[in-house]
C-alpha cells in the first residue's frame, strides 16, 4: 500500500480559477474586482516570499491587490493607522497584515483594528467568535484549507477521527471547530497529551500543526489515514553540499507514505492552499460587505 498524494497546488490552482470567476461576476455590481490589501512589516525574507506570491496570485486570479511596505522601525501607531484607513476604504475587501511583526509591535493590539468584515485571515475575535458559535463569518485560511484537502480526499467527514496536533489559535483550534462543523469528531493534541503515538493510531486523520521536523514517525500513523502535515520546516540537508538545507514537515513522510491513505507533502500541501483560501475569503468578503448573492457551491 502506498499512500495518495494529495496536490495542494493543483487543488489551490482550482480555487484561485474559481475566486476569480466569482470575483468577475461580483465586479460588475461593485464596479470593481475585489480587493485584497496587504501590509507587510520590516524585510523578513520569508515574509517577503508570502506576501510576493500572495500578490501575484492575487491579480493572476483577476482581482486587485495593494501592496504596503513599511520599515521594521516603523511605530505600532503608524501600523494601526494604516489599518483603519484601510477599514475606511470602500475599495479594499480584505486586509492582512503579514505576521510576524517586529518585537516592538503588539501584533494582538494591530489585529484587533482589523474590521471583522474584512478579517481575511480571520484572526480577530469577532471572526473567532463567529467561529465558535457557528456563526458566518471569514475562516483561518489554512485551517480551511485543510478540512477542503480533507473532504476532497475522503468525501463525506462525518464521523471521521480526527486528531490535530497542536493548539495554537493559528492551526490548532480553529481546524478542531472547523472539523466540528463536518460532523468529524476531534481530539486536540498538544505537548502535555499522555501517550501521543497511540492516540494518533486512532485517527482518519491526522493534522500535524506544531513546527516540529519530523516528530511524527511512521508508527504513530494507523494504515489508510488520511495525513495533512501543516508544518514547514528548513533542517540542515548536508547531502545537497556543504552549507545547504531542506523544507521539511511535522511527518516523517517517508516512513508514512508507504501506509497512509492520503498524505500531504512539504511542499506543495497545505502551503498553497492557505493563499488559495485567501483568496476566497476575499471574494466572500466583497460580497458579503455589498449584501450580493454568491453561488450556492461557493
Amino acid at each position: 500500500m502506498s499512500a495518495n498524494l494529495i496536490d495542494g497546488k493543483a487543488v489551490a490552482a482550482e480555487i484561485d480559477a474559481r475566486a476569480g470567476e466569482v470575483g468577475a461576476g461580483l465586479a460588475a455590481a461593485l464596479g470593481r474586482a475585489p480587493c485584497l490589501a496587504v501590509v507587510l512589516i520590516g524585510d523578513d525574507p520569508a515574509s517577503d516570499v508570502y506576501v510576493r506570491n500572495k500578490v501575484r496570485r492575487t491579480e493572476a486570479a483577476g482581482l486587485t491587490s495593494i501592496e504596503i511596505r513599511k520599515p521594521a522601525d516603523v511605530r505600532e501607531a503608524d501600523v494601526i493607522a494604516i489599518v483603519e484607513r484601510l477599514n475606511q476604504d470602500e475599495g479594499v475587501d480584505g486586509i492582512l497584515v503579514q505576521m510576524p511583526l517586529p518585537d516592538h509591535i503588539n501584533a494582538n493590539r494591530v489585529i484587533s483594528h482589523i474590521d471583522p468584515d474584512k478579517d481575511v485571515d480571520g484572526l480577530t475575535e469577532t471572526s473567532a467568535g463567529r467561529l465558535v458559535l457557528g456563526q458566518a463569518g471569514l475562516r483561518p485560511c489554512t485551517p480551511a484549507g485543510c478540512v477542503f484537502l480533507a473532504e476532497r480526499a475522503l468525501g463525506d467527514l462525518s464521523g471521521k477521527s480526527v486528531v490535530v496536533i497542536g493548539r495554537s489559535i493559528l492551526v490548532g483550534k480553529p481546524a478542531a471547530l472547523l472539523f466540528l462543523e463536518k460532523n468529524a469528531t476531534v481530539t486536540i493534541a498538544h505537548s502535555r497529551t499522555a501517550d501521543l503515538p497511540a492516540l494518533c493510531r486512532t485517527a482518519d486523520i491526522l493534522v500535524p500543526a506544531v513546527g516540529r521536523a519530523e516528530m511524527v514517525r511512521g508508527d504513530w500513523v494507523k494504515p489508510g489515514a488520511c495525513v495533512l502535515d501543516v508544518g514547514i520546516n528548513r533542517i540542515d540537508a548536508p547531502e545537497r553540499g556543504a552549507g545547504k538545507s531542506r523544507l521539511v514537515g511535522d511527518v516523517a513522510f517517508d516512513e508514512i507514505v508507504g501506509h497512509a491513505g492520503w498524505i500531504t507533502p512539504v511542499p506543495g500541501g497545505i502551503g498553497p492552499m492557505t493563499i488559495a483560501m485567501l483568496l476566497r475569503n476575499t471574494v466572500i468578503a466583497a460580497a458579503l460587505r455589498a449584501k450580493l448573492p454568491l453561488p450556492d457551491d461557493y
